[in-house]
């Protein structure tokens, strides 16, 4: 996906977080426990702070170096800062380079991977907000684009799980070496990129392919089903499972980033 598209789903999606209604800021998120509306909003502005603090710092400079975030007010006045923080941040970045070399919390990299990374920080998060709207009564959430939602998936895939995952924890479990996942959208028309995913674990971890092949188990939906089962916003169940569940079921129990 191009930077330039990364940018207007972060625009749409900073839209819809920062318009929720004040009087729903104590709503409990259904899928995150001890979260609400509030926590998600002062969340989301303070992982923005964070990253415009990377984004400036000069070059030759580690993680460490960037500024901590002040957060956000509690409240109701975190939305008017929430939004405040989201337009700076958009504006930060539509200025940028996106090959320009930025550090990131797994290594080095560029502009470009923190305005993909914002798009899927909000697309997911707005949802959990939205999700808590919908439990107290208001409207369902509406669906992530689909292919925004399919590069999410891509992203969860070779950097959450291909990377990320080893980073923090070492090697996945034994029981998951010589399983297979198939991921498959089904959205009509397909994203441009493609929607379709076959993961083969191995000894030495994951192995990522833009691929349609049989895996142990498939998961098929479209792909914002996907990625919110993914990132265990939405059950397995929500899915059309086909094969042997129980691999992707222990996937999703280790996948926890």
């Amino acid at each position: 996906m191009e930077p330039s598209r990364h940018l207007e789903i972060l625009r749409v999606e900073m839209e819809r977080l920062g318009a929720v209604d004040p009087a729903v800021l104590g709503a409990v998120v259904p899928t995150i426990d001890g979260w609400d509306v509030e926590r998600v909003v002062r969340h989301v502005g303070k992982v923005h702070e964070w990253v415009l603090g990377m984004l400036r710092l000069p070059p030759g400079k580690a993680l460490g170096d960037a500024p901590a975030p002040v957060g956000l007010p509690k409240g109701p006045d975190c939305l008017p800062a929430y939004r405040a923080v989201a337009d700076e941040l958009l504006a930060h970045l539509e200025a940028e380079d996106p090959a320009r070399p930025c550090v990131n919390f797994a290594g080095d990299g560029d502009v470009a991977w923190w305005m993909r990374r914002q798009a899927q920080e909000v697309a997911v998060h707005r949802v959990d907000a939205h999700d808590a709207v919908h439990a107290a009564g208001g409207a369902a959430p509406d669906p992530i684009a689909a292919d925004g939602a399919a590069d999410g998936i891509d992203e969860w895939t070779r950097f959450w799980l291909g990377i990320r995952w080893g980073q923090r924890f070492g090697d996945l479990p034994e029981d998951l070496a010589g399983r297979t996942i198939h991921i498959h959208g089904t959205d009509d028309p397909a994203p441009a990129d493609g929607a379709e995913w076959l993961l083969a674990f191995t000894p030495d971890g994951v192995r990522v392919e833009a691929a349609h092949a049989k895996g142990d188990v498939a998961l098929r939906g479209p792909a914002n089903d996907l990625l919110l089962a993914l990132w265990r916003r939405r059950p397995l169940a929500s899915l059309d499972v086909v094969g042997d569940a129980a691999v992707a079921e222990r996937l999703l129990d280790v996948a926890r980033f």
